[in-house]
């Protein structure tokens, strides 16, 4: 939380927590409690209270009357982060519509504290630019948003279908996991931006990878997408769907782990649950735990042996390490090839094209000939066996399917 608000441009001067076995329905916390948040916002002279959970409207004002301070709550929070992230005009869509479906409910509150002072944390973005309307233009603006968005996703809908064939790979993960720093570290591409901070990236990043293998087999489409966190408002889990898509439609889920993170399996959770939410829990996952330069041998070993007994199937890089993404390089050209099984496909001599075709496509192991035959032996996928069976190709696949 403290993180969070530095992200936002907060300096924390204090905190308050309480034990409750539920949440107060009036001021959240208990009476005394609030009596005890009055006279310490007094004393550090703070000039806003941030709260680690949602708060109702009702919560929200009554605590703001009783301590005479600007509240907010996790959710308001994420949302004034998300508005100075967004670049892209996606993005700026993405964010406007999850933050004016959180201010519809709170427009009285927020209108009475915004006559008193402008601006600040958690009045960023449409915050500003909203100030004046009234609950009808509000509704007017989230639907066109809505159906802006609609057609962002039937693009995005497009541009999948075009790289329909090819081996989809998603990156997921908590925020700051380094999942850029694995996108740049595998495609080499110095423009990806790389930062040391919360929600750096917020639109979807694709890159052309080779991961190794002959003919162009271990060639894959690699996407960053944006990282998730406890208690992400629902409202943005909705906004930002089409973006996610790339998600659910992924031919294999990278899971990155922040493995230096003291609390690694308390965000691995996080993120399963995101992804249930989702519907992409039962996609293809290998789960990636990242930044292990900054773990001791011993620390490395033990994470090693804790991890052979939750996910087997871990793999264990450094974006920044030499040879550091190597183990991953070779994770993802096995789980390739297991989706490119090895086939004996006959054709033509004179089938130039066709040959030229299986060399750019798949990953050709070995060619040769049986008297006006060629014969090659090479890893190709379900797509490109359909055409080349069109062409008057024969394909046998090496589990027996003809």
């Amino acid at each position: 939380m403290a993180r969070l608000a530095d992200t936002a441009g907060a300096t924390v001067v204090g905190e308050v927590t309480q034990r409750l076995e539920r949440p107060h329905p009036a001021t959240y916390l208990g009476k005394g409690k609030i009596e005890e948040l009055r006279q310490r916002v007094e004393g550090d002279d703070a000039s806003v209270v941030i709260f680690d959970d949602e708060l109702t409207p009702a919560q929200g004002k009554n605590i703001e009357d009783a301590t005479g301070r600007r509240v907010i709550d996790r959710a308001e929070l994420i949302l004034d982060i998300f508005a100075t992230r967004a670049r892209t005009s996606e993005a700026r869509l993405q964010v406007e519509l999850a933050q004016l479906e959180y201010m519809l409910p709170r427009l009285t509150r927020m209108w009475a504290h915004l006559g008193r002072e402008r601006g600040g944390i958690g009045m960023r973005g449409p915050g500003e630019t909203q100030l004046e309307t009234d609950r009808r233009l509000i509704g007017r603006r989230i639907k066109l948003l809505r159906d802006r968005l609609v057609e962002v996703g039937r693009a995005r809908a497009v541009q999948r279908h075009g790289r329909q064939g090819a081996f989809r790979v998603a990156l997921v993960g908590y925020t700051n996991a380094g999942k850029s720093s694995i996108l740049r570290g595998l495609s080499g591409a110095g423009d990806i931006v790389v930062e040391d901070r919360l929600f750096a990236t917020l639109d979807p990043l694709t890159r052309d990878i080779d991961v190794g293998g002959a003919g162009g087999g271990g060639r894959i489409l690699l996407t960053d997408t944006v990282g998730f966190i406890r208690k992400l408002p629902h409202h943005l889990v909705a906004s930002f769907r089409a973006t996610l898509e790339e998600v659910t439609e992924a031919d294999l889920l990278l899971h990155v782990i922040d493995a230096s993170h003291p609390a690694w399996d308390e965000q691995r959770a996080v993120v399963e649950d995101v992804l249930d939410e989702l519907g992409a829990s039962r996609r293809p996952l290998r789960h990636v735990f990242n930044k292990i330069d900054r773990l001791s041998p011993v620390d490395v070993d033990a994470l090693r042996e804790r991890a052979a007994n939750l996910m087997p199937d871990a793999v264990f890089a450094s974006a920044i390490t030499t040879d550091g993404l190597a183990p991953l390089r070779a994770a993802l050209l096995a789980s390739r090839r297991a989706l490119r099984p090895l086939a004996t496909v006959r054709l033509p001599a004179a089938a130039g094209k066709l040959l030229a075709t299986l060399h750019r496509e798949g990953e050709v192991a070995a060619v040769f000939s049986e008297g006006a035959t060629l014969v090659v032996r090479a890893r190709i996928d379900d797509a490109l066996v359909a055409r080349l069976r069109q062409h008057g190709a024969t394909v046998v696949m090496d589990t027996g399917r003809v």
